[in-house]
């Protein structure tokens, strides 16, 4: 509120500050420390100190933190407590001197295909199964669901408050979906430490999540994934280690190229899982296709002679074309691998 006044006045420096907004009960409780006594507890690493509040018991040991914080090595700066799920949860913003690990391979560029089928499949022909933890605990949610309509909910127009057999179901859904958050988030972030500890470029598509996810049929499995999550998590990871990141444009057709010859079909079904390239015969699992088509992305982009060309498949039909890529061709155009690509280094 001092701020804001001050800002209203003009004695304040910086930008215009507006009118502080208050949460709401919806919005998730939670408060932020950055003045007073918190901290860990000395001596001890199952408990941490708060303002106004005191000595805390920790469900989880605090030696992680503990450990670099006792040698000078970070510094905490603040303390963030939030309810989530019928749990209290207290978060420290530390600052503190990384010193992550080279990858291993650092002259091996890595292509990631995200999908439903299996989580990731890589240009290398790893192939990360896709867990389904969201498709495993819909049995429980289904019936917990079913449940809580059976029993007195809130209703706003008669003012009915509802029961505690009610609140009691609901506390259990939300405890499930967190339950199936924490182990999406948990094998993201093993997979992303993975693929930057190994790996000196990770090459990933620009994909469009938010319209994969109006698709009423796909739209479950594919919030289920964490395509996005798994994007974000690589980029501030890769910047730590020192790895090259690229994002692939969106509208690169990595999936209907021949990694082979580089021939692009005209149509790609999604039930294809296949891909037969029409030129040079070669036959290959759709999304390995795609992951090594990826991976040479990087070497694509680097030279000026790509072009894109339009011929008859050899069919023979003239309604169906391809698209091939030529050294040199004065009638193509010249090619959109660059377009829109982003590079983290």
């Amino acid at each position: 509120m001092k701020n804001w006044n001050d800002s209203k006045k003009g004695t304040r420096k910086g930008g215009k500050l507006g009118f502080p907004r208050f949460k709401g009960k919806r919005a998730g409780l939670s408060c932020r420390f950055t003045t007073g006594s918190f901290g860990l507890a000395d001596g001890d690493r199952r408990h941490v100190q708060l303002p106004r509040i005191g000595v805390v018991r920790t469900h989880e040991s605090t030696r992680k933190l503990a450990r670099p914080v006792e040698t000078g090595a970070a510094r905490i700066r603040s303390a963030t407590v939030s309810y989530r799920a019928g749990r209290w949860f207290v978060s420290f913003s530390v600052e503190i001197t990384r010193a992550d690990p080279a990858p291993a391979r650092p002259d091996v560029t890595v292509g990631v295909d995200l999908g439903i089928k299996s989580l990731a499949v890589l240009s290398t022909g790893e192939v990360i199964a896709n867990p389904k933890h969201l498709e495993v605990a819909l049995r429980e949610l289904r019936r917990l669901q079913r449940q809580a309509s059976r029993r007195t909910g809130p209703d706003r127009r008669s003012g009915q408050k509802p029961s505690n057999r009610w609140r009691k179901t609901q506390a259990r859904i939300a405890k499930l979906h967190a339950k199936v958050a924490n182990a999406r988030r948990d094998g993201l972030h093993k997979l992303s430490t993975r693929l930057v500890r190994t790996f000196g470029v990770v090459v990933l598509e620009d994909l469009n999540v938010a319209g994969m996810v109006k698709n009423r049929r796909l739209a479950r499995q594919v919030a289920g994934v964490g395509m996005a999550e798994l994007q974000r998590q690589v980029e501030y990871k890769a910047s730590w280690a020192g790895v090259c990141v690229h994002i692939a444009d969106r509208w690169y057709p990595s999936s209907k190229t021949c990694s082979g010859c580089g021939v692009v079909k005209a149509k790609l079904r999604l039930s294809d899982r296949v891909f037969t390239c029409f030129s040079c015969g070669m036959s290959m699992d759709r999304d390995l296709n795609a992951a090594r088509n990826l991976a040479k992305l990087v070497e694509v982009t680097t030279s000026s002679h790509s072009w894109w060309a339009t011929e008859n498949e050899p069919n023979g039909n003239p309604h169906k074309t391809r698209t091939t890529r030529a050294a040199g061709t004065a009638t193509g155009r010249p090619a959109p691998n660059g377009a829109g690509q982003r590079r983290h280094c």
